[in-house]
């Protein structure tokens, strides 16, 4: 284990050194070029893992900062605004979770529409939904709060892994994970390497994703998606069970919540008052209002009032992992991407491209290929964080280069970047969760991951090409 780790380390250390003691490349300078090497080094320590992600990002950033002598700028990407919005949610997220909610919430659902296997499969659709904006962590979301409960349906049909799990169960479980990888893309606050998706879009494209035209951009695919998705599903691996007891099962779990808490009310106000507030801006400037409402100022706002409230406790934020390694980690990537654009890095690699490839695809089918490559490449990174960071600034630059309108490069790689990891088993960071459940096989996980994701693909290209064009997002 030790010597694996030993070459993991030697492998990421190589790139700063060669970097360090080569010449750059006409157009960049040599501090240019060697903070690439460092922020090579990161990308790949994120790839390899010999460490946890915080401490390869805490490590590239410390080590590039005493050799470059450009601290200050690396980091800058700790008052990203877009990284406090998330680190924000995560408090409501874990109010969800430690108050009780999003149980509480599924179990109404199961009670009112959950009286049929497919229809279970809609309810979990839009459970997750529901509480995506702000459940920045899919982990949290679909493996804590609608994996236990779907896994406890599953159970009471009398449906385990094994011979039986084809009763329910295996549908119900793999539908979780599609249902997650839709959701996951709606909201910038959904899951949280979205916030670096837009950081790097923003500054190679020149486009302004920001929590409203992020979500007005992808509800729309989102929800044609969630609609069909649960049906294709449910076809592809028909269940055995076509009718389901709801209303004893809610029973069963509603009485088990007891009842309804004042902090659930409490956090009810504050998810209604934060999406309000996120969502204000742009839905107002359809109809010619035009006004400022800082996103993250919003979220800071909700988790204050989930404080001063005492639906939560900073207690329950400082254990709350998943929140401070996303600020820690995003925060030294973000910084160090800050560094790489003011070092005109990625405007060097558009115009290396431009000027030595000949793009003689029109621009609609330049996006097509890159959407249809997106999904491809996803195929080996266990981490949208990690693909993001190794891939998405390489995808944005050949498109920026080849013509590709900016925003709807954007939304269709924030798409792929999520449904891409339905085709295998380690997409996302829930996904041993499920698989690990027991129901479904490897070979049938990914033959119909490829399906749903080929699926996904198709919608953006066409129906959500043209929401955007219909909402004025496009340029061309």
């Amino acid at each position: 284990m030790m010597k694996s780790k030993i070459w993991k380390l030697i492998i990421m250390a190589a790139f700063p050194i060669i970097f360090w003691f080569t010449n750059p490349p006409d157009g960049l300078t040599m501090e240019a070029w060697r903070l690439l090497g460092f922020y090579l080094l990161a990308i790949v320590g994120l790839i390899l893992r010999p460490f946890s992600e915080p401490l390869v990002l805490l490590s590239a950033v410390a080590f590039a900062g005493i050799f470059l002598n450009n601290t200050k700028d690396l980091l800058v990407g700790y008052s990203n605004t877009t990284i406090w919005l998330v680190f924000s949610a995560f408090a409501i997220s874990t109010a969800f979770v430690k108050t009780g909610l999003g149980k509480r919430i599924a179990y109404v659902m199961i009670r009112s529409f959950g009286s049929t296997t497919l229809r279970l499969g809609y309810v979990t659709a839009f459970l997750d939904f529901i509480i995506s904006p702000v459940t920045p962590s899919n982990t949290a979301r679909s493996g804590g709060i609608v994996f236990p409960i779907i896994h406890s349906v599953a159970k009471a049909l009398g449906s385990e892994p094994g011979e039986t799990a084809k009763k329910a169960g295996s549908y119900l479980i793999i539908n979780t994970y599609y249902t997650m990888k839709v959701t996951s893309f709606m909201f910038i606050t959904a899951m949280a390497p979205n916030l670096l998706t837009a950081d790097f879009m923003n500054k190679i494209l020149g486009t302004n994703l920001n929590w409203g035209n992020w979500a007005a951009g992808l509800v729309v695919p989102g929800l044609i998606l969630l609609l069909i998705y649960p049906f294709i599903g449910y076809y592809l691996d028909k269940p055995e069970i076509k009718r389901i007891n709801n209303k004893e099962i809610a029973r069963q779990g509603l009485a088990e919540l007891g009842v309804m808490q004042p902090t659930e009310k409490l956090l009810i106000a504050i998810f209604i008052l934060a999406l309000v507030g996120w969502a204000a801006p742009s839905l107002l400037s359809l109809i010619g209002i035009k006004f400022t409402l800082n996103a993250t100022a919003v979220a800071l706002v909700a988790m204050v009032l989930a404080f001063l409230f005492g639906v939560i406790g900073w207690g329950d934020m400082l254990a709350n992992k998943a929140a401070w390694n996303t600020l820690i980690w995003f925060g030294g990537i973000i910084g160090m991407a800050t560094a790489l654009d003011k070092a005109k890095i990625f405007d060097w690699l558009a115009h290396t491209i431009s000027t030595n490839v000949s793009f003689t695809y029109s621009p609609f089918t330049v996006l097509c290929i890159l959407g249809f490559l997106s999904i491809v490449v996803r195929y080996f990174f266990a981490s949208a964080s990690s693909y993001v960071v190794a891939m998405l600034p390489v995808f944005l630059t050949i498109g920026k280069a080849a013509g590709a309108d900016p925003m709807a490069l954007a939304l269709l790689l924030a798409g792929t970047n999520s449904f891409g990891g339905l085709v295998t088993h380690y997409g996302a960071g829930v996904a041993p969760i499920l698989f690990g459940a027991g129901y479904n096989s490897v070979t049938k996980w990914w033959i119909n991951g490829a399906i749903m994701a080929f699926i996904g693909f198709i919608v953006f290209i066409t129906l959500g090409y043209a929401w955007w064009d219909l909402i004025g997002l496009l340029q061309s």
